[in-house]
């Protein structure tokens, strides 16, 4: 009986692959039907991970009391979703997208729920611990874009993923935003305050999780792996162009280190603007707004961004990336510590900065793979993208101990202008049509 039903479900899905194969109007369909659903994920996941980011380095700040390790809770974050993101394009390249975007964000929430009860009981090994679970919603949440882009021809990639990213937007903005709010509500259930923006942050990556579980289906993984075979072996041209090509390491490589780089720039300076405000006076809701700002630029400008890679480029947008970031840099280091207006629109270059530069890497890295390895891959490059941005959160409060923020904000400002040597290098390659 067992054996009949497997064979069932077998030819089910059989089935239900080859009428995707057979027809470019679902295939459409199923493109929009799957960036809808990524897109309402993504309103949860943003939340999930800008309420966490307001506050961690306030939290570890409190509890250790001193600045010198305020930065290791967004490295311990970042570091913990490197794992995270390897795990989730392991399991995203064998099960698909559904299954290892389920598994990330729930992981991440637990996370969350173990940093709310570091802080009840004040210990700060489970703190640290929890944090590390904890990443997994952030690198779950950055995975997400790529499953946008599973049935997206080339001239459609950079446009898909800043529409999921547009709706990270919502919930990032309002993450930070609601830290008061969180903040009372912990308060009111006896719980410590910077514990709140961490109980949104639960809630928030548990409903992404079971969003992806309940409604991302058929897998579009799946669906693009038998199309791009399909396509091959007839050599026909349908939603997806048949490929030609095999995977382009420079490609690769150019993308994985645009976002490395962006990557490194924007969380340590990032991570300690909250520490820096809070020395010169400001409240958790001046904090909140800066931050907000910030997240904000960081998602909401990526459905033009999206059209900008796709019409001038990939190697013109970062370029404007690292301009971008050394700009942000500048205006951050040399801004008043008491000026609200020029913090905002330090951290919200940073942010835009950030988003030419994620945006740009990430369609380089889809141009260069295929989809019989593209998730495992993405993956891989995902985790570097963690460890550099743990590097990056590390260091940065011991460099704001060590001399000042000034010197932060230049010198990440400075380590953006790498973008341009690594551009010039992507446009040795032999596919240079690939890099414009």
């Amino acid at each position: 009986m067992l054996q009949k039903d497997r064979v069932k479900a077998s030819d089910v899905q059989t089935a239900t692959l080859q009428s995707y194969i057979r027809s470019s109007e679902k295939q459409k369909s199923l493109y929009k039907r799957t960036l809808f659903v990524v897109s309402i994920s993504q309103i949860f996941g943003g939340a999930g991970l800008a309420a966490g980011v307001t506050v961690g380095a306030l939290l570890a700040q409190q509890m250790l009391g001193t600045d010198a390790f305020a930065g290791l809770p967004s490295a311990l974050l970042t570091l913990g979703s490197a794992g995270a993101a390897l795990l989730v394009g392991r399991l995203s390249q064998r099960h698909g997208r559904r299954t290892g975007l389920t598994a990330g964000f729930m992981i991440g929430g637990l996370g969350a729920i173990g940093v709310i009860i570091a802080a009840i009981i004040n210990s700060i090994f489970l703190l640290f611990a929890s944090l590390l679970i904890y990443g997994a919603g952030g690198a779950t949440n950055l995975q997400a874009r790529y499953a946008g882009t599973d049935l997206a021809n080339s001239k459609q990639r950079a446009k898909a993923i800043s529409i999921t990213m547009v709706f990270t937007t919502f919930g990032a903005v309002a993450g930070p935003n609601l830290v008061n709010v969180m903040g009372n509500l912990a308060v009111s259930i006896g719980f410590p305050s910077l514990s709140g923006p961490f109980i949104l942050a639960a809630a928030a990556y548990i409903l992404a999780g079971l969003v992806l579980f309940i409604l991302l289906r058929p897998e579009p993984l799946v669906i693009a792996r038998a199309i791009e075979a399909t396509s091959q072996e007839r050599n026909e041209k349908g939603y997806l162009p048949a490929t030609d090509h095999t995977e382009n390491k420079r490609g690769i490589i150019v993308g994985a280190t645009i976002m490395v780089l962006t990557q490194i720039v924007m969380v340590a300076i990032m991570t300690m603007t909250p520490v820096h405000m809070r020395h010169h006076g400001h409240d958790l809701g001046a904090v909140g707004l800066v931050i907000g700002f910030h997240i904000g630029a960081m998602y909401l400008p990526s459905l033009v961004t999206g059209v900008l890679v796709d019409k001038l480029g990939r190697t013109a947008m970062a370029i404007a990336s690292g301009t971008t970031l050394l700009l942000a840099g500048v205006i951050g280091g040399f801004a008043p510590g008491d000026s609200i207006v020029l913090l905002i629109i330090s951290l919200s270059l940073l942010g835009l900065g950030w988003n030419f530069g994620l945006i740009s890497g990430t369609a380089l890295i889809v141009d260069s793979t295929e989809t019989s390895t593209r998730a495992k891959t993405q993956g891989t490059v995902d985790v570097l993208i963690a460890l550099s941005g743990a590097a990056g959160g590390a260091l940065s409060g011991m460099v704001v101990a060590g001399s000042s923020f000034l010197t932060l904000s230049l010198t990440g400002g400075i380590l953006s202008l790498l973008l341009i040597p690594v551009v010039i290098w992507s446009r040795g390659g032999k596919n240079k049509e690939d890099y414009v």
